[in-house]
């Protein structure tokens, strides 16, 4: 199951250089802002929870996560050598795919840390969302979290899927929380999903 758990990160970090080498194609940024916005994206989250929670940074202690982060964005580049134009949804899908995958491990890092299945929902919200916070900032966008589509919530609610599911169908959780992330947040870009706060009033 450990090594699941390993490789299942290391596929979510993998998806997200992705994602930061593809925005950083829209931007029209160089080598080393392909490979900082790349990092950004795929450890920024991940860095943010072990922080928070007095943990060792996950990537100083294993290498291969930035061996995996440089292998995704070489690839992606090559691969956008031949490609003019990058849709957004490409880039959309990718973030999604990301979303899935670290709101699962972070809730399962947490828990394995020995903290409460709340605070694992938050951590796990934390690991999926901060890493693309990071990257639109830096990239000068507004942050995906920020707009109206369900972004935050997809991954409290996948998250809180694999804290409840866990203690019983370990393998069941992990694939259950990632593909109901996967679904809601795909289905939030493609229906404009939201949770409105405030009433629109007419103006006069």
């Amino acid at each position: 199951m450990d090594l699941i758990f390993y490789l299942t990160d290391l596929a979510g970090v993998a998806v997200f250089a992705v994602a930061g080498t593809l925005l950083a194609f829209r931007k029209k940024m160089d080598g080393f802002g392909v490979i900082i916005l790349a990092s950004a994206t795929a450890i920024g989250g991940g860095t943010t929870r072990d922080l928070i929670l007095d943990l060792p940074v996950f990537w100083t202690h294993d290498p291969t996560y930035i061996y995996v982060i440089i292998a995704a964005a070489l690839l992606t580049i090559i691969w956008l050598r031949f490609k003019s134009y990058i849709p957004i949804n490409t880039l959309l899908i990718a973030d999604a795919v990301g979303l899935a995958f670290f709101a699962t491990m972070g809730a399962q890092k947490t828990l394995a840390a020995g903290f409460t299945p709340f605070i694992a929902v938050i951590m796990g919200t934390v690991s999926a969302c901060f890493g693309g916070m990071l990257r639109d900032v830096l990239a000068r966008d507004i942050p995906m979290v920020l707009k109206s589509e369900l972004y935050a919530t997809t991954c409290i609610i996948g998250a809180t899927i694999y804290t409840v599911l866990v203690p019983y169908f370990p393998v069941t959780a992990l694939a259950a929380s990632m593909l109901v992330t996967l679904v809601v947040r795909l289905g939030a870009i493609r229906y404009q999903w939201s949770l409105p706060v405030f009433k629109e009033h007419e103006h006069h």
